[in-house]
C-alpha cells in the first residue's frame, strides 16, 4: 500500500476508531431499571473484602469488632448523650398487660413518641423490640405492630394493615401476652413523625446527607437507642432483648443485630438476599424512594448483606422468607441463606440459626409463620 492508499485507510482508521469512541461516549449514561450502563462492571468489582467469608481475618472476635465499627461509622450520626427523660403520655389496661404511650429523648435532637406494652407479672421480663416496616404507607409505623387506642381513623388503618400482613393480630399484643415487654417506635416520616408521601423520602434522604446526616444512619442509630432505652429498665432483664421486624423492620433486625452486642435474638421475616440477586433489573430495590431508608454509602463495596447480618455471630437469629415474595427473588434469598450458614457453622453455632423459605406464602407474616417464631423467640429470652 503507497501513496494516497496508504493515506486513505489511515484516514478511515482513525474515523472509524473516532465513531467508536464517540459512539462509546454516548451510551455511558444509558441506564436499565435506573441502573447505570456499566453496573455488570461494577456489580464484578463488589468482591466483599471485608466479610468474614473472605478469608482475610483468623480471629472472628477480632473481625466482628472491626466489622460492627465500620458498620457504625457508615451512620454518619454521633452517639447521644442526654437522659431518656421518659414521661408517660396515655395508658389503657389490657387485662393481663397494660399498654403506654411514652415520650423519650431517642436521640440527642430528637424526642418522640413510643408505644410499650408491659406484663403485670413481676419482673423483670424479658423484652422484645419491634420495628415497623415500610409498604408505603405512612400514617402509621409503630401502630402496625402494636394496637393504638384513642384514634378511631388511626385503629382503623392499622387493623386494616394486620389484617393484610399479619392475619389479622397485632404482633405486640401477642407477644406481650407471652410475658414480653414490647416497644415500637416511629422512624422519620411515619406515623407521629410524618406523616410524608412516597415523593418526599429522596428529598428527605439528599437533606440529611446536606446537614452532614444520613436518613438510614439516623433509623438505625435510633433503633440502637430503643434496645438501650428497654436495657435500662428496672422491669426488664437486660441479658434477655429480642428484635423482631417485618419487610424494611426486618433489614432493620438484622441490622440492629449487628449494631448492638445487647441484641440477645433476632427475628427476622422478609428482608434478605444477596446484592448479587437483588442488584438485577426489575428488581424493587431499584427503585430508589424507600431505598434511601436502608441506604449506607460504601458499605456494599465491603460486605454483603448477609456479611452485615453475620456481625451477630454465633447469637440466635432466625430468617423467614416467602417463597412468593416478588421482591425478594429466591435465588437471591437461598444464596443469602447459605452465607450465613457458613458463618454460624465456622463458630460451632449452626444449630442457633434458623433460615427458612415458605413456598407457598408472599411478602406477608402470617400466623402460622408467628406459630413457629414466638415459640423460637420463648426458647432464647424466657429462662
Amino acid at each position: 500500500m503507497r501513496g494516497k492508499g496508504k493515506i486513505l485507510f489511515m484516514l478511515t482508521m482513525v474515523a472509524a476508531a473516532q465513531s467508536y469512541a464517540a459512539d462509546s461516549w454516548q451510551h455511558q449514561g444509558v441506564v436499565e431499571s435506573n441502573l447505570p450502563a456499566s453496573w455488570q462492571q461494577l456489580k464484578s468489582q463488589m468482591t466483599y473484602p471485608d466479610s468474614w467469608l473472605s478469608g482475610h481475618n483468623s480471629d472472628f472476635h477480632v473481625w466482628q469488632q472491626h466489622a460492627r465499627q465500620q458498620l457504625r461509622q457508615s451512620l454518619l450520626t454521633p452517639d447521644s448523650h442526654k437522659p431518656f427523660a421518659t414521661q408517660i403520655i396515655a395508658s389503657e389496661d389490657r387485662g393481663s398487660y397494660t399498654a403506654e404511650k411514652l415520650a423519650l429523648n431517642i436521640t440527642d435532637d430528637n424526642r418522640i413518641a413510643a408505644l410499650m406494652l408491659t406484663p403485670k407479672t413481676p419482673g423483670p421480663h424479658p423484652a422484645i423490640v419491634l420495628l415497623h416496616d415500610h409498604g408505603s404507607q405512612f400514617d402509621i409505623g409503630k401502630e402496625k405492630l402494636i394496637r393504638p387506642w384513642g384514634n378511631a381513623e388511626q385503629l382503623a388503618s392499622a387493623q386494616a394493615w394486620a389484617d393484610k400482613f399479619f392475619s389479622g393480630r397485632f404482633i405486640g399484643d401477642e407477644l406481650a401476652k407471652r410475658g414480653y415487654t414490647v416497644i415500637a417506635i416511629d422512624s422519620p416520616g411515619w406515623g407521629d413523625r410524618g406523616p410524608i408521601v412516597y415523593e418526599q423520602q429522596q428529598a428527605l434522604a439528599s437533606n440529611y446527607f446536606n446537614l452532614g446526616r444520613s436518613l438510614a444512619g439516623e433509623v438505625a442509630y435510633e433503633d440502637m437507642r430503643t434496645v438501650d432505652f428497654m436495657a435500662s429498665l428496672k422491669g426488664v432483664d437486660p441479658q434477655r432483648i429480642g428484635v423482631l421486624g417485618f419487610s424494611m423492620g426486618g433489614f432493620r433486625a438484622w441490622q440492629l443485630a449487628a449494631l448492638s452486642d445487647k441484641v440477645a435474638a433476632t427475628a427476622v421475616i422478609s428482608w434478605f438476599g444477596t446484592y448479587e440477586g437483588l442488584m438485577t433489573p426489575g428488581n424493587n430495590v431499584l427503585r430508589g424512594q424507600s431505598a434511601f431508608y436502608m441506604l449506607h454509602p460504601g458499605m456494599p463495596a465491603k460486605m454483603d448483606i448477609p456479611d452485615i447480618a453475620s456481625i451477630a455471630a454465633p447469637k440466635p437469629m432466625l430468617i423467614f422468607s416467602g417463597g412468593q415474595d416478588k421482591l425478594f427473588p429466591a435465588q437471591a434469598v437461598s444464596d443469602a441463606f447459605a452465607k450465613v450458614h457458613k458463618v454460624w457453622d465456622s463458630q460451632k453455632a449452626d444449630d442457633m440459626l434458623v433460615t427458612k423459605s415458605w413456598p407457598e406464602l408472599g411478602h406477608v407474616f402470617y400466623r402460622q409463620q408467628q406459630d413457629e417464631v414466638f415459640p423460637w423467640l420463648d426458647k432464647w429470652l424466657k429462662p
